[in-house]
């Protein structure tokens, strides 16, 4: 199984969903699904089918979550040191040549990616444009209204 990219803190965001699933949400499905039992024939009780429903999810959700984790390759981008170069964790300020608009992006792993806090999926095509190259060079990117260029202001790893 190939290895995912996870910044730490990504990881950690996983475990703690993974612990409330395990621990809170688990138990309180099966104890909705003892409750409905209890009120007698199955066939027409739409909370057991729901509760029913609700545990096949958190099921599954934890078998994601667990395999997600047994592959992850977890980086912390503090400890980068990839000489000033885009790489995966790391965020990158970048002005739109043609705006001049500045934005900041950090690169993550796709649970993590959020664009609403600056958080691009290493597959998505700004981070594929920007992966190696340096502080001073530009980005041809492929976005949905055109081809756009940005020139990479700075790169650090937080």
């Amino acid at each position: 199984m190939a290895t995912i990219p996870i910044t730490t803190r990504g990881a950690e965001k996983l475990k703690a969903e993974l612990h409330q699933l395990k621990t809170v949400d688990r138990p309180a499905v099966i104890q909705a699904i003892a409750e409905a039992r209890a009120q007698g024939d199955l066939s027409e009780n739409a909370e057991y089918d729901a509760a029913k429903d609700r545990q096949g999810f958190i099921e599954g959700r934890i078998q994601e979550i667990e395999g997600k984790l047994s592959a992850a390759q977890i980086i912390d981008p503090s400890r980068l040191d990839a000489g000033g170069k885009v790489v995966f964790g790391a965020t990158v300020v970048l002005e739109d040549e043609l705006t001049g608009d500045s934005v900041q992006y950090q690169i993550v792993g796709e649970d993590e990616a959020d664009l609403k806090l600056g958080l691009i999926n290493i597959g998505s095509p700004i981070a594929r444009a920007l992966i190696g190259k340096e502080e001073g060079d530009t980005a041809e990117v492929q976005a949905p209204g055109g081809i756009r260029h940005f020139e990479i202001v700075s790169v650090s790893y937080v």
